[in-house]
């Protein structure tokens, strides 16, 4: 993973609690996570894209989501390949891979790789509920 080049999107911490709730903004700006089980789109299986709740730009699609079983949405690949950017956590003592939105590096979760997923890319994009919305697909 290379060193993050500068979002698109930036604004300043105050900005940031004026457009977001304080639990929003501990998730997407302070890299907290939420209760496992509890975020509205663990289990949803409605057909749609997920966007980021912070500045609206595509992230995921539900044709990419799946049941992992782990508390968090999950999804095996991003809607495209510039959409996230990675980079290395090394917080609760081991090394993760933190994943952030692309366009205003919010903090969406983590992703772990090789860990037996049936999925195309054996990758478990573990993501934060209160870091998405999903906007349904018409008709």
């Amino acid at each position: 993973m290379t060193e993050l080049a500068r979002p698109k999107l930036q604004l300043s911490d105050d900005e940031w609690r004026k457009k977001l709730n304080p639990q929003e903004f501990d998730v997407l700006r302070r890299a907290g996570t939420e209760r496992p089980f509890i975020g509205r789109y663990t289990d949803t299986k409605t057909k749609g894209v997920y966007n980021c709740r912070a500045c609206g730009a595509e992230l995921f699609r539900s044709t990419e989501k799946f049941d992992s079983h782990c508390g968090w949405p999950s999804f095996f690949d991003p809607s495209s390949s510039d959409a996230v950017v990675l980079r290395p956590d090394h917080s609760m003592g081991t090394t993760r891979t933190e994943v952030l939105c692309a366009n205003c590096h919010s903090h969406l979760g983590h992703v772990f790789a090789g860990e037996g997923y049936p999925t195309p890319t054996d990758l478990r994009y573990c993501i934060n509920s209160i870091s998405l919305t999903l906007v349904p697909d018409e008709g």
